[in-house]
C-alpha cells in the first residue's frame, strides 16, 4: 500500500485523513442526508464501505440492533468475495481467522454395509483453479467488523448508528431531497422517540421483510420449498473422521447432513435434514423441532459415528425459500425518471443458505451500488447511472436463485433417488464457477461495451470480472498479482497491454499515453476537476510484454508515472512487466505485437476491451458516464 505522499506516516496507514464530511463527523443524525442506507448486514456495510471513499457525500448507515452484529447466520465465504475484501484492504487478516476449504468430502451408504455410512469420494474444492483465493468459512459478524473498521478509517469516518430503525416514507416535491424519511429510537437511552429527516437517497439492506421494499410496494415473487433443516453450531467431541472437512453426508436412515467446519478448529455448522413440510401444515410445526431432536437426527445419519454437544453458538430450523422482487428500485420506467430508493441483499432476493450464496451475492450488490451513488452525488456521472443497477443485479440474482433451487434439490434428494450414485459431487464440480462467484457477467450498457474487440483480450471476457495474473513491479522487480493492486477507492482501471513496439519513441502505447494526459477529448482532461490530480478518476497502468530489466523506467510515459501529493511526488508504483513464470498476455490471449486496452469498472467487472490507437472509442465511451467538473469542483 502507498503512503507519505502526504508526508511522513508514524501511525496506522490505513487510517486515511478525514475529508468533508469526516471532518466533526455528527454525532447524531442530521437533519438532511445524500444517502441513508437502512441495515448494517452484508450489502449494507459494503454500500457504506464504498461510500465512505467519497467524503463530500453524507452517508448515513442506520441498523436497528442497539450493537453490531454478534452472530451471524452465514458463514460461507466464496473466492469472488475474498477478491473483493483484497480490494477494501482486509483479504489476508480475514483470511488467517477464517477456516479454508481446500475439499470436500462425499459420504454415502456403505455398499457392503447401508446401515452405516462410508466415505466415496473427496473432490477438490476449486479443481479448475477458478481463483487465487480460497473458499473461506468465517462468521459474518467479523465479516462486517473489517467493513466497519474500513469505513471508519476512510476519509468520511462512517461508523453505523445502532439503535435506530426505519418506519415510513413520504415522497415529496422537492428537487434537493426528494424523501421524508421515518425513523424511531429502538436503543434503550431514547427507545420510541420518532425522528423525520430529508433524504436524497434511501438504500433499503433491512432483510427479507424489508420495510424499505414494502414502503416502495416492491413484493417478493416465489415460494419456499417444502422440505426443512435443522442448522446447528455446535462444539462437541465426535468419533467421524472428517469432522474438520466439509461433507456431504447421505444415509440410508432417511435424511442428508451437509456438513461445515467453522473458524477456530473446533466449531462446526450441520444443516441437517428434517424431511418435507406436509403442504397442509398452515402453522409450520415443523419450525418447533427441537435442538435435541435435531442432533438425534444427525446421529442418526451418521451411524456408526456419533456426536456428543457440549456448547450450542446458534440453532434454527428452516425451510428452503427462492423469491426474487420485480425490480430492485423505486423506478417503474428507467427512460423517464432515476431512482431514488434502491433495495439489496436479502431485501430483495432470497437463497437456500446450503449454496452459500445469501451473504456473498448481497455483498456484491453494495458493491456495485456504492461507487454509483458516489459518482453521482459528487457530481462525476449522471443520475441515469442508478439505472444500471436493477438492471444488473435483477438478472444475476435470478440466474443464481436457478442454480440454488437445483442444488438444494440435490441436496434434499434421498440416495436411493440419485440416477447415479455420482451425481451431487459431479454437479459440484462442474458448477464450481458459479458458487463462487464468477460466472457474473453483466450485459452491454451505459457502463459495459459490446465485445467488438474481445479478440484483443479473450481472457478478459467483457462484463465479466477482472481475472488477475502475476506480473512483476518493474520499480522494485517484485513480484505480484496485477489485479490485487486495485484499491476499493472509486476509481476505473485502465490497464494498458503494451506492445513490443513500446520502447520507440512513437510507439502506438507513447501516442495514446501522450492523448490521455493532453487532448481536450480525454476522459482525464475532459473529466478530472482541475484542483485534483491527473489519478483522482482513474487507476493507470501499463504491462509490458518484457522482463522487468529490459524496461527502462525513465523511457516509460509520464502517464503511468503521475505526480502525488502536495510535495509533487513521482508515483512509479503503476508500471509492470512479465512475471517469467506465467507470462500474463500468454495466460489472457493477448498478442504483445498489438497490445490492449482493458478498462475495468470501480467494483472490479471489465467494462471494455479497446486497441491501444482507439482513443476516439475511448472517449465515446467514458462520454455519458463521466461529466465535466462543475465550477464548484474546480
Amino acid at each position: 500500500m502507498q503512503f507519505h505522499h502526504h508526508g511522513y506516516v508514524s501511525g496506522d496507514p490505513k487510517l486515511e485523513p478525514a475529508a468533508g464530511y469526516g471532518i466533526d463527523r455528527a454525532p447524531d443524525l442530521p437533519d438532511t442526508i445524500d444517502v441513508l442506507i437502512v441495515g448494517a448486514g452484508p450489502a449494507g456495510v459494503v454500500t457504506a464501505a464504498q461510500l465512505s471513499q467519497f467524503p463530500d457525500v453524507n452517508t448515513r448507515l442506520i441498523e436497528a440492533r442497539p450493537h453490531r452484529l454478534e452472530v451471524g447466520q452465514a458463514d460461507g465465504i466464496q473466492a469472488r468475495s475474498v477478491e473483493t475484501f483484497q480490494a477494501f484492504g482486509f483479504a489476508g487478516a480475514i483470511t488467517e481467522e477464517a477456516y479454508r476449504i481446500t475439499e470436500m468430502a462425499v459420504w454415502r451408504p456403505d455398499a457392503d454395509n447401508p446401515a452405516h455410512i462410508a466415505r466415496a469420494s473427496v473432490p477438490v474444492d476449486d479443481p479448475q483453479g477458478i481463483s487465487e483465493f480460497p473458499h473461506l468459512i468465517v462468521n459474518q459478524a467479523r465479516v462486517q467488523d473489517y467493513f466497519v473498521e474500513f469505513m471508519e478509517k476512510s476519509p468520511a469516518r462512517i461508523s453505523p448508528d445502532y439503535g435506530i430503525e426505519f418506519v415510513g416514507l413520504e415522497y415529496a416535491d422537492d428537487d434537493a431531497y426528494p424523501l421524508r424519511v421515518q425513523l424511531r429510537h429502538t436503543d434503550a437511552a431514547r427507545e420510541g422517540e420518532l425522528r423525520t429527516v430529508r433524504v436524497k437517497y434511501l438504500v433499503g439492506c433491512d432483510g427479507a421483510h424489508s420495510q424499505v421494499r414494502k414502503a416502495i410496494g416492491r413484493e417478493m415473487h416465489g415460494q419456499q420449498a417444502a422440505h426443512a433443516w435443522g442448522v446447528v453450531d455446535a462444539l462437541a467431541v465426535s468419533d467421524f473422521p472428517d469432522i474438520r472437512k466439509k461433507c456431504i453426508i447421505q444415509s440410508k436412515a432417511g435424511g442428508n447432513i451437509l456438513h461445515i467446519p467453522r473458524e477456530g478448529g473446533h466449531l462446526f455448522r450441520m444443516y441437517v435434514d428434517l424431511g418435507e413440510v406436509a403442504t397442509d401444515d398452515a402453522s409450520r410445526s415443523i419450525r418447533q423441532t427441537s435442538l435435541e431432536q435435531t442432533v438425534a437426527k444427525a446421529n442418526e445419519i451418521l451411524h456408526p459415528y456419533t456426536i456428543e454437544v457440549r456448547s450450542i453458538a446458534r440453532y434454527s430450523v428452516y425451510e428452503v425459500g427462492h423469491r426474487l422482487t420485480d425490480k430492485f428500485d423505486d423506478c417503474d420506467d428507467p427512460h423517464t425518471r432515476t431512482p431514488n430508493v434502491l433495495i439489496t441483499g436479502d431485501a430483495c432476493h432470497t437463497h437456500s443458505a446450503k449454496a452459500g450464496q445469501g451473504m456473498n451475492v448481497s455483498m456484491q450488490d453494495g458493491f456495485n451500488l456504492g461507487w454509483k451513488l458516489g459518482y453521482v452525488l459528487d457530481g462525476r456521472s449522471p443520475a441515469t447511472l442508478l439505472n444500471t443497477y436493477s438492471a444488473e443485479r435483477q438478472e444475476i440474482a435470478q440466474n443464481l436463485i436457478d442454480f440454488d433451487r437445483e442444488w438444494s434439490t440435490l441436496m434434499a434428494t434421498r440416495e436411493e433417488d440419485f440416477d447415479d450414485p455420482g451425481q451431487l459431487e459431479d454437479f459440484y464440480v462442474k458448477t464450481a464457477e458459479f458458487p463462487a462467484g464468477f460466472m457474473t457477467e453483466y450485459k452491454p450498457s451505459m457502463i459495459t461495451g459490446e465485445p467488438s474487440h474481445q479478440s484483443l483480450a479473450p481472457g478478459f471476457p467483457i462484463g465479466k470480472r477482472f481475472k488477475s495474473a502475476p506480473v512483476v513491479r518493474v520499480c522494485d522487480a517484485n513480484p505480484l498479482q496485477l489485479g490485487h493492486q486495485a484499491r476499493a477507492d472509486g476509481r476505473w482501471r485502465l490497464y494498458l497491454f503494451a506492445d513490443r513496439a513500446a520502447a520507440e519513441s512513437n510507439s502506438a502505447l507513447s501516442q495514446w499515453a501522450q492523448w490521455l494526459v493532453e487532448a481536450p477529448t480525454s476522459p482525464v482532461r475532459a473529466c478530472t476537476p482541475k484542483n485534483r490530480g491527473p489519478n483522482h478518476l482513474f487507476d493507470v497502468k501499463v504491462i509490458y510484454p518484457q522482463g522487468h530489466a529490459e524496461v527502462d523506467i525513465n523511457a516509460v510515459p509520464k502517464a503511468f508515472m503521475p505526480r502525488t501529493g502536495p510535495f509533487d511526488l513521482i508515483d512509479y508504483e503503476n508500471v509492470f512487466a512479465l512475471d517469467p513464470n506465467a507470462d500474463i498476455f500468454d495466460l489472457r490471449g493477448i498478442d504483445p505485437a498489438q497490445g490492449a486496452l482493458v478498462i475495468v469498472r470501480p467494483d472490479q467487472y471489465v467494462a471494455h476491451v479497446l486497441p491501444l490507437g482507439a482513443t476516439d472509442e475511448l472517449a465515446a465511451f467514458f462520454e455519458p458516464i463521466l461529466l465535466a467538473p462543475t465550477a464548484s469542483h474546480d
